[in-house]
């Protein structure tokens, strides 16, 4: 490659980088949060709703966000999702400059991403990487109740304290991840924009809340039996290591050591998938539990409560 070739590349990386952090910092506010600087929020709408982290607002109602041009902003906390790591504010003023959200499930790892927010207190600072993989999983935690969250987005642009809460965009400048935690140095993770972080982003504008559905047991994969792989199709399913006293598992007669393969014919390899099936449909609806006990297998209705 000769200079002049290295200087046209150099030219449109920096164009596309220039590009995104034109079209996403009027959209990113920094935060405070009782009287401290917390992080970074994305507008939503123009109408005032934006985005950040759950864990910027912590259990905090209110607070005041800046955007690049100055403005300064009142705004209450509208409802917050630790599980998902998400919360949503409502500015007192609109005429927000609104982001565009992407779709995180079309990223493909070595992809630019520029990330947009207010590490350590400078406000609007942008910084650009790649994908550096994808499918990551990050735990999130409630007082009483762990949660994983799927998909999640790893990249190497620079993340600091600050940074959580803002914009994680493609080359395009639509965002598709919201930054939540810095793992280790040169290692960002970031919240997908993907369609069930819209369903959360959706239930916390209308309803302050996320509605999940609760069964009430803890355990891991475990591959089954060699017999029972051909008959069911699967490899693994969820072998349960403790059953809550009083939860509806505990109601339907399930017991550690069970291992469920299905729920109400889906198969159930892991936690994983276990967790994404407990949407705010099932609450309160009868669901059958195909499992083996000791080698036998076993039908179970179970009705699920609301986490």
């Amino acid at each position: 490659m000769t200079a002049v070739d290295e200087a046209e590349a150099l030219d449109a990386y920096s164009r596309a980088v220039v590009s995104v952090a034109e079209r996403v910092t009027p959209s990113v506010a920094s935060l405070r949060v009782m009287r401290r600087g917390a992080g970074s929020a994305v507008a939503l709408t123009p109408d005032g709703f934006m985005l950040t982290s759950a864990h910027v607002v912590g259990r905090a109602t209110r607070g005041r966000a800046t955007f690049s041009d100055g403005g300064d902003r009142r705004f209450e906390v509208v409802g917050r999702d630790p599980l998902s790591d998400l919360a949503v504010l409502r500015a007192d003023e609109g005429d927000l400059d609104e982001a565009e959200l992407g779709e995180a499930a079309d990223l493909k790892v070595g992809q630019l991403v520029v990330a947009v927010g207010n590490p350590n207190g400078f406000e609007g600072s942008v910084t650009a990487g790649v994908v550096s993989a994808l499918g990551r999983s990050l735990p999130a935690r409630t007082r009483r109740h762990v949660r994983v969250i799927d998909s999640v987005i790893q990249t190497d642009a620079a993340l600091n304290p600050g940074n959580s809460g803002g914009a994680l965009a493609d080359s395009t400048g639509r965002v598709v991840g919201i930054n939540t935690a810095v793992a280790g140095v040169g290692l960002g993770l970031a919240v997908p924009v993907n369609d069930a972080t819209r369903r959360v982003i959706g239930a916390l504008m209308s309803e302050g809340r996320v509605r999940r559905a609760y069964i009430g047991l803890a355990g891991g994969p475990r591959p089954l039996p060699p017999q029972a792989r051909g008959r069911y199709a699967a490899e693994s399913a969820i072998e349960v290591v403790e059953v809550v006293e009083g939860s509806p598992a505990d109601r339907a007669g399930l017991k550690p050591e069970d291992l469920l393969i299905e729920v109400d014919g889906i198969l159930t390899p892991g936690v994983g998938e276990l967790q994404r099936l407990m949407v705010a449909e099932l609450i309160g609806t009868a669901v059958t539990l195909r499992l083996l006990r000791q080698g036998r297998e076993l039908e179970l209705e179970l009705v699920p409560a609301e986490l």
